[in-house]
């Protein structure tokens, strides 16, 4: 039952004990009137019965009081009853609201629950999710770092081999050593045997004074040859250490000239393999030419990309113009940020650079680099083309777009870099690298570009 409905019903009651109020005084009047002429009558009929009229009216007056008392207690009975029916009906309106109320409670309280469920699974979704994201990159980092482990476990196992391979000839040439110094000195004892036995016979033959001076002699000689041995045995020990390490430096030395000669020989064979891409891709834009009409519609649509570009190169050359008169950078002052999604390629990239004593800074995609290039601006920028999040291409349009970093040089990263030329003009790229490349090209055009920008 509602609150309206409950005054309703209090209103009801409230009239119904009014309308019986009004019964009451009504009655009551006319009780009154009828008593009055009964007693006009009496008085008109009687005059004389004086005491008689008091009794009866005494009597009436009686029966009225309890008439009256009486249709009070019907009346307070009456109106306690409907009290009672009142209340009775608001306690049920008011159980009625505080069940209504329960019900919307429990509704809200379970679509609570419900969107609680729903955002804890969304929440354990998205959890999952990035939790799959980390395990692919730990897992992408550990492969790389296997491949490191593995290349770093085979040069030290070749170390360890050349190394054994030294001591072996060592140890061969220590025991060919010791073998000529054993023989030589049976060879000293059986001379020493020999002289002794003609001393001997020589001292047989002289006086016992001879032969006290003769023994003499013959103990310093000996003490003499015993030292003298030990000192050729000595020098010739030294000799021998000497001649095997200079036999391990000519071997390392043999092996460091291999290994030189056959990375030449790679970066050789890298060298040649991208000129021939280079060939390859020459020939596919002589080919593309004969596109003339798909070529002037590529113009039409990157037109403005172009007027943006210059704009940004007016900027870039402003910029170039204020920091003209200042010193150029060597390599160590020198900022490079290479921004890849492969840790791969960032490491490689960051070795080749550091190699040379220039300052590496890693980004992981091209949001990372754009935040930070906006916290710091590198003074060079290399950059691959396809990356998760923000490409290298929109990654180059928001550096030229941006007065800070107009001016840093960008080089692009790409397999197909004669097919994205145009674009990566239009979007301020000054150098297209197509993998694979040699890496002292890369160095090349870094240094190339430093130099351009401290000329002006």
């Amino acid at each position: 039952m509602s609150a309206i409905e409950s005054l309703l019903l209090i209103a009801a009651g409230v009239f119904v004990a009014f309308l019986l109020f009004r019964l009451f005084v009504s009655r009551r009047s006319a009780a009154r009137n009828r008593s009055a002429t009964a007693e006009a009558a009496t008085s008109a009929a009687q005059p004389s019965a004086a005491d008689d009229l008091a009794r009866r009216e005494a009597a009436r007056q009686a029966a009225e009081e309890a008439a009256r008392r009486e249709t009070e207690r019907q009346a307070a009975e009456e109106t306690a009853r409907r009290e009672a029916e009142r209340q009775a009906a608001e306690e049920a309106a008011r159980r009625e609201a505080a069940r209504q109320a329960a019900e919307e409670a429990a509704r809200r309280e379970a679509a609570r629950q419900a969107a609680e469920e729903a955002a804890r699974r969304e929440a354990e979704r998205q959890a999952a999710e990035e939790a799959a994201r980390r395990e692919a990159e730990r897992q992408a980092a550990e492969e790389a770092a296997r491949r490191e482990a593995a290349r770093q476990a085979a040069e030290e196992a070749a170390r360890r081999e050349a190394a054994r391979q030294a001591a072996e000839e060592a140890a061969r040439r220590e025991a060919a050593r010791q073998a000529a110094e054993e023989a030589a000195r049976r060879e000293a004892a059986r001379q020493a045997a020999e002289e002794a036995a003609r001393r001997e016979a020589a001292r047989q033959a002289a006086e016992e004074a001879a032969r006290h001076e003769a023994q003499r002699q013959a103990a310093e000689e000996a003490a003499r040859r015993e030292a003298a041995r030990q000192a050729a045995e000595e020098a010739a020990r030294r000799e021998a250490q000497r001649q095997a390490a200079e036999e391990a430096a000519r071997r390392e030395a043999q092996r460091q000239a291999a290994e030189e000669a056959a990375r030449l020989e790679a970066e050789r064979q890298a060298v040649e393999e991208a000129l021939r891409l280079e060939e390859t891709e020459r020939l596919a834009v002589e080919a593309a030419i004969l596109r003339e009409t798909e070529r002037q519609a590529r113009e039409a649509r990157l037109q403005a990309a172009r007027k943006a570009t210059e704009d940004a190169e007016r900027q870039a050359r402003a910029a170039a113009t204020r920091t003209a008169a200042a010193k150029a950078k060597g390599p160590a002052e020198t900022v490079v940020m290479v921004a890849d999604d492969s840790k791969v390629v960032r490491i490689k990239t960051g070795r080749l650079l550091g190699a040379h004593q220039y300052q590496v800074r890693m980004a992981e995609d091209g949001l990372d680099a754009a935040r930070q290039i906006a916290e710091s601006v590198p003074d060079v920028l290399v950059t691959d083309v396809d990356m998760p999040g923000m490409g290298g291409f929109e990654l180059a349009r928001q550096v030229r777009a941006d007065p800070r970093s107009a001016h840093v040089p960008i080089i692009m990263v790409t397999s197909d870099s004669e097919q994205l030329r145009d674009e990566a003009a239009a979007a301020g790229v000054n150098v297209m690298l197509g993998k694979p490349y040699p890496e002292e090209q890369l160095i090349a055009h870094i240094q190339r570009l430093m130099g351009a920008q401290s000329g002006g």
